[in-house]
């Protein structure tokens, strides 16, 4: 039996385990289980490598990052961006080698395609962490400007404090990578003036349980186009099976 899973703190928020299960049903795959690995601890992934054996896995929150250091080889885009949330694990004896990639810059660019040539190419993306850094690799491929909005903003990064009405009017794009609207804290959304948008904007939110976040209810009572999480999760959890199916990688 080939096993698979995911890794992160806490996993009450996750639809891996679920949506895995339902393809191995739908598609007669009768050799493979997944399974969630809720570790409040990053330093306990060998223990989980050497007594699972799992043969992948997917990295979530808060360890896309931090997860690198166990790494034996890394894709260079993985490496670019600096955070990785599939993990590929070859045997070499009783030896595991971990092999890291990410599957988000898949599901991010798998969503934002379609409105590449319809929207002025500005994006705000708010939020500084590893999900952010994919979203940015992704706007860059795609010849978008963005600018980074952080409660702690930096050389780079802009406060919230810092989107006026002409910032958020000349942005086509507003996406957001932090945790704020997920299950269970429905209510809370990104502190914008959400009187500012208008039916011209496209919000994206890689939060997806709820579907439509706070967030996305604030653009979508304004006329916004609102892209949910669920595009980007299918195509991303598409993109590790293929990763860790693919004898080439």
């Amino acid at each position: 039996m080939r096993k698979f899973g995911l890794i992160g703190y806490p996993l009450g928020h996750s639809f891996s385990k679920k949506y895995f299960a339902e393809k191995f049903l739908k598609e007669a795959i009768t050799d493979c289980i997944y399974e969630n690995y809720p570790i409040d601890s990053i330093d306990r992934l060998p223990s989980i490598v050497n007594t699972e054996k799992p043969d992948g896995l997917n990295v979530t929150i808060p360890y896309k990052s931090s997860v690198i250091r166990f790494l034996d080889g890394i894709d260079s885009e993985a490496s670019e961006i600096g955070a990785v949330n599939v993990i590929k694990i070859k045997r070499e004896g009783d030896k595991f080698l971990l092999y890291g990639y990410n599957s988000d810059i898949t599901g991010i660019l798998d969503t934002l395609e379609p409105f590449s040539g319809i929207v002025p190419k500005s994006a705000l993306v708010l939020g500084s962490g590893g999900s952010s850094k994919a979203v940015c690799h992704v706007l860059k491929k795609m010849q978008f400007k963005y600018s980074v909005v952080s409660r702690v903003p930096g050389n780079s990064c802009l406060s919230y404090g810092d989107l006026t009405r002409s910032v958020i009017q000349g942005t086509g794009i507003i996406i957001n990578t932090t945790p704020l609207g997920m299950y269970p804290d429905f209510t809370s959304k990104p502190p914008l003036d959400y009187d500012l948008l208008t039916d011209r904007h496209v919000l994206f939110d890689l939060v997806y349980n709820p579907e439509i976040t706070s967030f996305l209810d604030e653009g979508r009572k304004r006329g916004c186009t609102v892209l949910t999480g669920l595009t980007m999760l299918y195509s991303q959890a598409e993109r590790s099976w293929q990763i860790w199916n693919d004898p080439e990688l």
